[in-house]
Formats: C-alpha cells, structure tokens, sequence
C-alpha cells in the first residue's frame, strides 16, 4: 500500500509518489555575471514542527511542516536525488511559484508550467529568471522587501519554501511501471549527477543536543528566500500532456526557516557552523560543476522573476573578495520512514 503522508527520513523530507528533496548548503554566489554550479556542503538538518509544538510560534503549529536553520544570507539548492518515480513538484518561495513567478496554486498549469519534472530535474539552485541561468536561492529576513515574495507581491507573509507533488495519473502510472520492469539492467545507465547531489558534509556540522525544556514559545524571527547570482540551470519543460497527471495533489508541505539562534532555542540543537568561506573553499580547490544534456527543452524564462532585484542591493555589498574556480575544477556532468508531517492551514 502506498505511503501518503510526508516524512522525514535523516535529513531527507519524502513527499507521496516517491519524491525526495534534501536542501543543501552551498556557497553563495556574486551577485553579477553567470557561474557554474556550486556543490552541495552537507544537508541542513530537517525537524518537524509537531515535534516542538511547545517552543515554536503559534502561526508555525498551524501551518504545519518541517523547519530548517539557516544563516543570514545563506545560499541553498534542492536536490531530489533518490525520487523513485515520475512526479510533478511545485515549489513556492513565500507562496510565490519558483518556476512561473506566479501565485501559488493548487492546480498544475503548463502556461506557463508552475512545477518541475522528477526525476527528470535532478536539482533547483534558484528561481527561474533566465534563459538556460536562475538566480541562487538566498535566506533573508523579512520585513525588508528583500525576498521574492515581497518584490512580487508587495507583502512578505508567508516566508519559507512551499513543496506540493502530483503522481501520474492511474492510467499513465501503469504504463510508465510496466515499461520500466521491460527495461534490461543492462542498459540502464549509471546516474552521474550523483556527483553534485551527494557532496559530503561540511567539516563540523553534526548536531549537538541539549535540553530545550526552558525554552518557551514566542514569536520567532520570521525568514524567506531572496535571490543572489546567477548560474546555468535549465529547469526542464514537461514533456507529458497535462492529462498524464492527477488532478489533486498526493502531498503537499510548509518549509520553515529558522535563525541559528532561534532554531537552539526551539529545538535544543546547536545549529551547523556558519556558512564557508568562499576564497578559501577556491584556494582549497574543491569541484564547481557544469551539467549539460541535449536532450531536454528550457522552460520559458519568468518576466516576473527576471526582475527581483538581488539581496545585496537590500543588504549591501559583500566584504569579502570572490575568487574564480580554476578550469581544472570545474566538473563536467553528464547526461527509514519517521513519523508522518502534519499539514496545516497556508
């Protein structure tokens, strides 16, 4: 029988119909000219709201969902590595589509498409602003106007990340299972993107219990995305018909982000150290990564999206040097369940 709730397993959430999505910490990019694709460095660590009912704020319990710490101005990308079978997942940035720029829906649309492709998508480092590039996500406090929910919409609301999956029809999923159990073992090819998703963790970033019991629930300070530089990304047009896919959602789940210091507070857990340093993870010469495949069609880049004005022009320049990978290090790519996630209202 198949699984419908959302859970977590590790650091990894799992939405019904095979999805997995891990959110990554990642170097954050300059905010002018196009980069390569910058590795995962280690996951963030994925708790569930339920768990902490009595420390976390109140609007959290009734949204429901998972949360995750991050850094001010943190960079992180998506990787649904390990997605089993064909889904169409939706991802929102503060109820914004990521993919469309549109308001968040509960219908999928192909025009213009409001969702990506798993697991033909291996990954999603930002949203979609460009032909062939999107723009790094980037944590940002709200209440600045600095994420793509409040440059878009003019209100900053809901922050965090909003995922939402539909399986294939019952008609299309039988298909697509039957042609798979005809392909040879043979010919199935090796999944080299693995390469970007599976980097390992950062040195330092296990988590460090402690009693949360004196902590008390309060308003916390409330996070969305913004976005940073720009990098080459295709997010892949669908190549199935609308009708290959079911009408209601299999699951859907609100992602919370927390500050390092609230999310001690809430959950008793050190957060992970703060994010790399960027000149010294080029000098050490760790692996950028370009990924190229021929056989895939772009989405049409967001008007919408292509006009968020980067986090810096909101928080002021970085302080630090940015340092180009060497050729050398720019890589080619080539083509346990816990308990369930309670949903709320959002």
């Amino acid at each position: 029988m198949a699984d419908d709730a959302v859970r977590i397993d590790g650091n990894t959430l799992r939405l019904p119909g095979g999805v997995r999505v891990r959110f990554m910490r990642t170097l954050r990019l300059p905010e002018t000219g196009t980069h390569e694709l910058p590795p995962g460095l280690g996951e963030f660590p994925v708790r569930r709201v339920e768990d902490h009912a009595d420390t976390v704020p109140a609007e959290w319990r009734a949204r429901g969902g998972v949360m995750l710490p991050v850094y001010l101005r943190e960079a992180m990308w998506l990787s649904f590595a390990g997605s089993t079978e064909p889904a169409a997942l939706q991802v929102g940035v503060g109820k914004v589509c990521a993919v469309s720029g549109r308001p968040w829906s509960s219908l999928l649309t192909q025009d213009p498409q409001n969702y990506v492709v798993l697991p033909r998508q291996p990954w999603l480092d930002g949203v979609n602003s460009g032909k062939g590039t999107v723009r790094q996500f980037v944590a940002v406090p709200l209440g600045l106007g600095a994420t793509v929910e409040g440059q878009v919409t003019g209100e900053e609301v809901w922050g965090g990340l909003q995922l939402q999956s539909f399986r294939l029809n019952d008609a299309e999923l039988t298909k697509w299972r039957e042609w798979e159990r005809r392909r040879s073992v043979s010919t199935r090819s090796a999944k080299s993107v693995s390469a970007y998703g599976a980097a390992p963790p950062a040195p330092g970033a296990a988590m460090a219990a402690a009693p949360a019991s004196a902590a008390r629930a309060r308003s916390a300070p409330a996070m969305g995305l913004g976005v940073g530089g720009s990098m080459r990304q295709e997010v892949y047009v669908d190549e199935r018909s609308r009708g290959a896919w079911a009408r209601e959602p299999a699951g859907r789940v609100f992602v919370h982000l927390v500050t390092p210091p609230e999310w001690r507070r809430i959950t008793g857990e050190a957060p992970p150290p703060s994010p790399v340093d960027r000149a010294a993870y080029t000098r050490a010469g760790l692996p950028w990564f370009e990924y190229y495949d021929d056989a895939a069609q772009d989405v049409a880049p967001s008007d919408t999206l292509g006009a968020v004005r980067p986090v810096g022009e909101w928080l002021g320049d970085d302080h630090e040097p940015w340092q180009e990978p060497a050729p050398h290090q720019v890589k080619q790519l080539g083509d346990a369940p816990g308990k369930p996630v309670e949903d709320g209202d959002w």
